[in-house]
């Protein structure tokens, strides 16, 4: 708390404050050590400065020695500009541990004001980033510096508010309506994943009573076509413990839901498509948001729990020009290096290339389950029929009766989970009412699966 400032430059060192504008130190959440560091916005603006980056790698380094999560509360200008390259340097130290705490420990990033240049890119490397509303900004140059470049003017919350970052660009996990929100979300957010690499996630005492649930039968339309809200299923299959769904990036990419849950007190971390946002397709921002959440519950050892309704992925010159090649693979990476139990349901749509890439048997999850309304297919009954009939279709004297002839015997033929489930990508073909007990028994029986990559110094994800 006694440390200042090294600098004799450009008056500085008359302006001598003790702790030199960040707060470090750590303390328990729920009884579990944690290391905090807090920027100090009234000294210097929070900007980093030499010490001050000293005291934030020292709480890093402790942190990663007693295997522990980092909380950081940023609230800094970026770079201390008086101290020129040292002030540059402090940021790399930083980001450096940041990096190789990446996977080891839990290093979460509260935005509670102002983050401008380099002071992004630490909570960046984090696992997740809170923001306040109208009080927090992240942006790597701010307006003054845009409207100088590109002569756009642009107001801080609309460049990089909590609403622009976790609507558009994805890059806070967490928008919150205070600050008082943002430290329960943190807490709340830690109940769900383990201090380290080496631990589990706490688990709540859980006594087995009747686990079906009979309003899952009818929570599937009859129309194939028609939405539902994928949220009404997930409710139902995890616990009631009073805190339901703890929903992650909850207004980005809104075509898949991802977030922490329990089920018969251990934690799970769940990926589903949500039919109610462009059919649950998945395209670039869903499937690396997907991804990213997935390889954080393999980091921790958090169980995978996957909800499947995807009709496939997003057609058109958007998505291919901006790589959802590259971009849907890292979906596909992130699943087939998973090595923490995995369990799929497929509820209803499971069509292409899409069917593989979210939690397929084939790429190794452990699990599989599908609901009777489940549809396997290479692709929707009507573009299937076109393609394989386009001759008969064409020479009947009513093509589109013929069409929808086909189109009917291709829908008895594979839009159904029996099939798959004679060749065994399919475990077993359960009523929806069953699925919570069927995962519940499916997550115990997997609760020591043990199982190692090939030997390398680590994979190559297409980014």
């Amino acid at each position: 708390m006694f440390v200042t400032h090294r600098s004799t430059e450009f008056g500085l060192e008359k302006e001598i404050y003790p702790g030199d504008g960040v707060v470090t130190g750590y303390g328990r959440i729920d009884g579990r050590l944690v290391y905090v560091f807090a920027q100090d916005f009234t000294v210097f603006g929070g900007s980093l400065s030499e010490s001050h980056a000293g005291k934030i790698c020292r709480i890093m380094d402790l942190a990663m020695q007693n295997g522990a999560p980092v909380i950081g509360l940023n609230d800094s200008g970026g770079a201390r500009i008086q101290e020129g390259v040292v002030s540059l340097g402090g940021y790399a130290d930083i980001f450096y541990r940041n990096t190789r705490a990446s996977g080891v420990i839990p290093q979460f990033s509260a935005i509670m004001g102002p983050c401008a240049g380099g002071a992004v890119y630490s909570p960046a490397i984090t696992d997740f980033i809170l923001m306040v509303e109208n009080t927090s900004y992240m942006f790597v140059t701010g307006p003054n510096v845009v409207k100088t470049v590109t002569h756009e003017e642009v107001s801080s919350e609309d460049l990089g508010g909590a609403s622009a970052h976790s609507t558009k660009s994805g890059v806070t996990h967490f928008s919150c309506a205070n600050e008082i929100e943002c430290i329960r979300y943190l807490k709340r957010l830690m109940s769900y994943v383990p201090s380290n690499c080496e631990e589990t996630a706490p688990s709540r005492p859980y006594e087995t009573g009747n686990e079906l649930r009979p309003a899952l039968n009818a929570i599937i339309p009859e129309n194939p076509n028609q939405p539902y809200d994928i949220r009404d299923v997930i409710n139902l299959v995890i616990d009631d413990d009073g805190e339901g769904f703890f929903e992650v990036h909850k207004n980005f990419a809104e075509n898949i839901v991802v977030g922490f849950a329990r089920l018969a007190g251990k934690s799970i971390g769940i990926v589903a498509n949500q039919p109610a946002f462009l059919a649950g397709v998945l395209d670039i921002h869903s499937s690396t948001k997907a991804a990213r959440f997935v390889r954080f519950c393999d980091c921790f050892n958090i169980p995978l729990l996957v909800f499947e309704d995807v009709p496939g992925f997003l057609p058109g010159t958007d998505q291919e020009w901006n790589g959802i090649i590259t971009n849907g693979a890292k979906l596909l990476f992130a699943f087939s290096e998973a090595t923490v139990p995995r369990i799929t349901v497929i509820i209803r749509k499971a069509y292409g290339g899409a069917y593989d890439v979210m939690n397929s048997k084939h790429i190794g999850a452990d699990m599989n389950y599908a609901w009777p309304t489940a549809e396997i297919a290479v692709m929707g009954a009507r573009g299937a029929a076109e393609i394989i009939f386009k001759g008969e279709i064409a020479k009947a004297k009513d093509p589109a009766a013929k069409l929808k002839e086909k189109e009917e015997e291709y829908i008895n033929h594979f839009a159904n989970p029996y099939r798959a489930a004679e060749r065994g990508f399919i475990d077993e073909v359960i009523l929806p009412e069953q699925t919570r007990l069927k995962l519940i028994t499916s997550f115990s029986m997997l609760e020591n699966k043990v199982a190692k990559l090939p030997k390398k110094k680590h994979g190559n994800i297409p980014l």
